[in-house]
């Protein structure tokens, strides 16, 4: 490494690791010698068309604002003969030469996808989604990307919500250690790297909140809730070092996120020392006027003012501000500011140095889709899958049986990548009928589709806009499910591929209804009701409602959408060669009535019993339990694990002290096995009313079968804080209990005092 690039790796480091407010000398003097308009043209980020656009605008006259100096930073383009164009447009033709940003939306691996982020979460290690996060940075920076819209840390409690399929589930401290994972993984040690890129932390705030489970909807929540349950992760990915955050749709008290100022910057630069940039997400600048706040040049002018530093797509910022400044609605201050932070951001990412550092053309060929790549992806999608039940013990099955392979996405190439994946390439996923075949050659597998994904045309329309999600057949209905039923007869076990479609769930993907589809449930039944064994290999991007298959004779294996490397990954669980260890990171209703729910509920005065005993003049249904089909946390293996002699080092500490609580884990079953062991804490008494329980830590251990350990998490001073009612974080005196086991329920239980 050069003695330059030290320096700015060294500079890199220091200014976002701390996020100092200090100032890099090349920057404040290119802004000497900037204009208003070229500074203003730093705050514009533009898509020529070609990618995944998620709204109606796309720019035009890109090239000509290029060289005008009024674009920043381009999102839509990748490979470095493209992006070496719209680069030396800016560099050669432009008056100053300043590079631009290359921004994509890389959100579970660029070319070599793997599991979509909720199946990710599903694994329960850390090293494995840092390890995730590198090789999607290889990849993308091989095709000359330098920033990612990526991770999206949002706390997501509502399954009807389609977008959840990109969060890391319903937990705050779970969501807290992926988003420190994916940051670290993302930008690594040295952001001038040609294998690193910078984060960008979406959506702040509260977008996985939005009201009905409905995409870009409202958002309204007490300032206690935001900070305890739906802040954590952005901090923790702020804390991490994340170079830059995006603004969410929705209103946080009842101003939209990309202009309000308590959120972007009394909250995230004042209170939580963020020094990198904002950018708005797709046109949520304009949309501010359909919020209510005023015409395009009020609602930028207001942007800017509240801590906004680049507009995406919408040229609101381009097109208005200079008329504002003149007219003394923003100064030249904010303008010199925001553009100051973005240009920070391409001084730290080395493009000043060296503007093509990411265009080198042979790395496409060595570091995109390698053998290596794909094989990562298989082992993190394996990892994700959570076995939700296990019938007679029928998984895993033997390698030389006569199985008929049926279902809507048992060969469907078109699904297995999952929603927000436009970079990978959909003819490259292995299908699960390729994949039995590749790890089971001796077995028998016969295949039938048995049922379209959806008979309702209408709705197969609309989860069909980009690209052929489902197919509906142009066979009748009965005689797909004639087909497979006669194929389950002759065969010795049934598996069933079920569930989603990859755009059922995503963006602009709410369902009211988040059942299987009844097309599909037809098929289940009819299957089951041949009496041979069925293993249901069930896919989708959210928690489905599925009470009645769940009682069915059945084994269940939630798979998500795995990723280019699905059916080989789905194979090698069903047959043995991994261990399923994967847990549920979102609570699992019985039905949409019990939205929202999830594990760290708090009491009321009136509290149901916890056996689910009906009693009137309690907080509980007529027509259903309180408790979740399947709990948070939850997930089985092919072995079975024990629990016993829960410790604690002591019965109380002082403040700032920390505590360690110790378990035996025996692994008591025929196959070795990965368990993750979890903590949760309850805080008996305290100024405000404390969630039943909280996740405070957890442990991922590989036991051998007959093998037992003993495993000691560790909380923190901080792990017993909460943020109080003047939002001080504080650990209040008292009691607190201590939980620890498979999931959310874990009984095992040891009390300690604070004094």
């Amino acid at each position: 490494m050069s003695t330059k690039k030290i320096v700015i790796a060294l500079v890199a480091l220091s200014f976002w690791g701390a996020n100092a407010q200090q100032r890099i000398p090349e920057v404040e003097a290119l802004l000497q010698k900037m204009t208003i308009e070229e500074k203003i043209g730093q705050l514009n980020l533009l898509t020529p068309g070609g990618g995944v656009a998620t709204g109606e605008v796309v720019s035009k006259n890109v090239e000509a604002k290029i060289k005008a100096g009024e674009v920043g930073g381009l999102f839509g383009v990748a490979g470095p003969d493209k992006v070496r164009v719209a680069q030396e447009l800016a560099v050669k033709e432009s008056r100053l030469g300043i590079p631009l940003l290359i921004g994509s939306d890389v959100i579970h691996g660029y070319k070599t996808t793997y599991p979509i982020p909720l199946g990710l979460s599903a694994s329960w290690d850390m090293d494995l989604v840092k390890q995730a996060a590198q090789m999607a940075a290889r990849e993308a920076t091989a095709d000359g990307i330098n920033w990612n819209f990526s991770p999206m840390v949002d706390i997501a409690r509502d399954p009807r919500w389609g977008r959840i399929a990109e969060t890391g589930g319903e937990d705050p401290y779970l969501g807290s250690k992926i988003a420190e994972a994916m940051v670290k993984g993302y930008q690594g040690d040295d952001l001038a790297s040609a294998h690193t890129m910078l984060a960008c932390v979406k959506h702040f705030a509260l977008y996985g909140a939005a009201e009905a489970g409905r995409d870009y909807h409202s958002v309204d929540m007490s300032k206690i809730k935001m900070f305890n349950q739906y802040l954590p992760p952005y901090k923790a990915a702020v804390d991490a070092g994340a170079a830059s955050v995006m603004t969410s749709f929705n209103d946080v008290d009842g101003v939209p996120a990309t202009g309000n100022k308590w959120l972007l910057t009394d909250l995230l630069r004042d209170r939580w020392g963020f020094d990198g940039f904002v950018v708005s997400d797709y046109t949520s600048l304009n949309e501010m006027i359909a919020h209510g706040l005023g015409d395009l040049q009020a609602v930028s002018a207001l942007a800017l003012k509240a801590g906004l530093d680049m507009d995406m797509v919408g040229e609101g910022f381009l097109t208005t501000l200079k008329k504002s400044l003149d007219e003394g609605k923003v100064t030249e201050e904010e303008i010199t500011n925001a553009c100051r932070r973005v240009l920070e951001a391409k001084y730290i990412s080395g493009l000043f140095e060296d503007p093509y550092r990411y265009l080198d053309s042979k790395r496409p060929e060595t570091d995109i889709l390698t053998a290596e790549n794909r094989a990562l992806a298989r082992k993190l999608a394996a990892r994700s899958f959570v076995l939700l039940k296990n019938e007679n013990q029928l998984l895993p099955l033997q390698k030389n049986k006569k199985i008929a392979l049926i279902g809507p996405l048992a060969d469907s190439r078109n699904n297995m990548l999952g929603t927000w994946a436009p970079t990978g390439d959909v003819s490259l996923a292995v299908t699960i009928q390729e994949g039995f075949k590749n790890v089971a050659p001796n077995a028998t597998i016969q295949y039938a589709k048995g049922a379209n994904i959806s008979d309702d045309a209408e709705f197969a329309k609309k989860v069909n806009v980009f690209g052929p999600r489902i197919e509906i057949d142009k066979r009748s209905p009965k005689t797909l499910l004639k087909e497979a039923v006669d194929l389950a007869k002759n065969s010795e076990v049934v598996v069933a591929v079920v569930g989603e479609a990859t755009e059922m769930s995503g963006e602009a993907a709410s369902r009211t209804d988040i059942s299987i589809p009844d097309s599909q449930k037809k098929l289940i039944k009819a299957l089951v009701e041949t009496g041979k064994p069925v293993a249901l290999v069930l896919m989708s991007g959210r928690p489905l409602t599925i009470p009645e298959e769940f009682e069915l004779p059945a084994a269940i294996l939630q798979v998500w959408h795995p990723g280019v490397e699905a059916g080989n990954a789905i194979a090698d669980v069903i047959f043995g060669d991994y261990n399923p260890s994967g847990k549920l990171t979102a609570t699992w209703p019985r039905s949409v009535g019990q939205i929202p729910i999830y594990h760290s509920v708090k009491n009321t005065g009136r509290p149901a019993p916890e056996n689910d005993e009906f009693q009137k003049f309690r907080s509980n249904y007529l027509d259903s339990p309180n408790s979740p089909l399947l709990p948070f946390g939850y997930g089985l293996s092919y072995t079975k694990f024990a629990y016993s002699n829960l410790k604690l080092d002591k019965s109380s500490i002082g403040q700032g002290e920390s505590i360690s609580a110790t378990v035996t884990v025996a692994n008591t079953g025929n196959y070795d096995g990965e368990e993750v062991v979890q903590l949760y804490l309850r805080d008996v008494v305290r100024s405000i009313t404390p969630p039943k329980r909280e996740l405070k830590g957890f442990q991922k251990v590989f036991l051998k079968k007959g093998e037992k350990k003993e495993i000691t998490i560790t909380l923190s001073p901080d792990d017993l804080k909460f943020y109080n009612s003047q939002l001080d974080f504080v650990a209040e005196s008292g009691d607190f209990e201590v939980f620890v086991g498979t999931n959310s329920d874990a009984e095992l239980s040891k009390t300690f005092t604070l004094k």
